[in-house]
């Protein structure tokens, strides 16, 4: 299993549990995440293979992962349960998220320096055998998909678009959500960002308290 989708112990075990429920019902795994805070929050991301995740998805989805924690009770502290969309600015999780994302501006980022550096940011062009290839201003380069500690797709007008029009295509009614909002800013303006990222959903999130 991918580090990018189930990081620390917690969240492999996690997903170990949800997702033969998850894939059985026809969804994909994108990220598992037990988060801290004033409150515990396990978030879990998935959609349909065709990138789909409407409200409807996530509330089914929720109710089903619901009972099949309630049996398995990995977790001994009280906490909300979140089932959302991966979203626009969506993170990277899985080596072939790379290769269908390719063409979309994305920031990666290193457990280890690579050249020097461990933040990227570029266009995606594909996959070669497990690297993921990038191309920066710089020059592209080839970064080891198991050397990955963060991946995700950059918020730009044109992926707002995209990602509006393909829902539009598949009969979605942007008129029923609110504006998305962003700013761009680059690598050095926004570096504290990368490290505390929120990932800003395009539906919303089902939250259970636990």
């Amino acid at each position: 299993m991918s580090d990018l989708l189930a990081k620390a112990p917690a969240d492999q075990r996690i997903a170990g549990i949800v997702r033969p429920t998850v894939e059985g019902m026809g969804f994909e795994l994108v990220r598992v995440r037990l988060m801290g805070g004033k409150r515990l929050t396990l978030q879990i991301m998935a959609e349909r293979p065709d990138g789909r995740m409407e409200v409807d998805d996530c509330a089914e989805l929720s109710r089903a992962l619901s009972a099949v924690l309630d049996v398995e009770d990995p977790i001994d502290r009280e906490y909300a349960l979140e089932v959302s969309s991966p979203g626009i600015d969506r993170p990277l999780t899985r080596l072939d998220d790379f290769d269908r994302w390719k063409g979309w501006t994305a920031k990666l980022e290193t457990e280890a320096p690579v050249e020097g550096r461990k933040r990227f940011k570029g266009e995606l062009t594909g996959v070669e055998g497990r690297s993921v290839m990038l191309a920066t201003e710089t020059g592209t380069v080839a970064l080891p998909f198991d050397s990955l500690a963060d991946a995700r797709l950059v918020l730009t007008d044109a992926l707002i678009e995209a990602s509006l029009k393909a829902q539009q295509d598949k009969g979605f009614d942007p008129s029923q959500f609110d504006a998305i909002e962003h700013d761009d800013r680059d690598d050095e303006t926004d570096a504290d960002d990368d490290a505390e990222h929120d990932d800003g959903d395009a539906l919303p999130d089902q939250e259970e308290q636990r």
